[in-house]
């Protein structure tokens, strides 16, 4: 057979053990691919292969992304993605609205800005509500609350958390959107207090607070906070969990690939691993 087809039979051996060898390093990749997502189940294909690095290294197998994309879509482990909308948002007050100071502010460092947003945890009786502060260089969520209302104690313990937690310049400045929440006397003092300047979306335009709404994203479809949970204990426990693997293990496109727990400690420009012309029509999950 091999001299009808012009071969050698030393390269048709050579070849079935080429062959034994790439299958044999795809079950060894998939088997800590499957390791990894136990921790990390929404994942994506790129930030897994950042991941795998060093284990792709030590066992000297060479796969790049969309190679390694394709291994784990041939075998269903690509994630899907979900969307949920739900309203945290209540504009109509008679509090004070400032204006929009953050959208041209060049972020070279860590404690320049904070963005701030509410989202929703469910529960078997009913909503509770994670608030979350978030360094815009770094990506690292510095401050979180899960608080069992809409009324603004939550937003503030947050708030409370990062300020006690960071160190404060007088360059910081806080972005939000026009909720009661961010809006009250209690929160707008306590910034003010903190010598921290103030900042809001203008038109309700989410991409006003694009980062804020990214976080709360990432964390609810990566990290099961979509879930419903059986009591506040239970979810506020998975929010600890989810937090620390964001800030700590998660690799960010926004900050060069790298966790927001070590991009916070850089200064400079972070160079940005996402395409731009996709980066507002994320349809797969190599978009994420």
């Amino acid at each position: 057979m091999c001299g009808l087809f012009g071969y050698t039979r030393q390269s048709w051996y050579d070849t079935k053990k080429r062959q034994s060898a790439t299958q044999l390093s795809e079950v060894l990749l998939l088997q800590e691919v499957k390791k990894v997502r136990n921790n990390h189940k929404k994942m994506g294909c790129e930030k897994m292969h950042g991941v795998m690095q060093p284990f792709l290294q030590d066992h000297g197998i060479k796969m790049g992304r969309d190679k390694f994309y394709f291994l784990l879509k041939e075998h269903g482990l690509q994630v899907r993605q979900k969307r949920h909308i739900a309203r945290t948002t209540n504009s109509n007050h008679l509090y004070k609205r400032y204006p929009n100071i953050a959208s041209d502010i060049e972020l070279l460092s860590s404690g320049r800005l904070w963005v701030s947003d509410i989202t929703y945890i469910r529960t078997i009786y009913g909503f509770v509500y994670l608030s979350l502060i978030t360094d815009a260089y770094s990506r690292k969520i510095v401050g979180w609350s899960l608080w069992r209302d809409l009324t603004s104690t939550g937003a503030l313990n947050a708030l409370k958390m990062a300020v006690e937690c960071e160190t404060i310049t007088d360059k910081l400045i806080h972005h939000s959107d026009r909720g009661i929440q961010y809006c009250c006397y209690d929160y707008v003092n306590y910034l003010k207090g903190s010598n921290i300047g103030i900042s809001m979306t203008e038109n309700g335009d989410p991409y006003e607070n694009a980062i804020a709404e990214r976080v709360n994203g990432i964390l609810k479809k990566e990290y099961d906070l979509y879930d419903t949970f059986n009591d506040y204990n239970e979810a506020l426990e998975a929010v600890k969990i989810a937090i620390d693997k964001y800030n700590n293990q998660r690799p960010h496109r926004s900050c060069n690939m790298l966790t927001p727990a070590i991009a916070h400690t850089k200064t400079g420009v972070l160079k940005k691993r996402w395409n731009k012309k996709k980066a507002n029509t994320p349809t797969s999950e190599m978009q994420t």
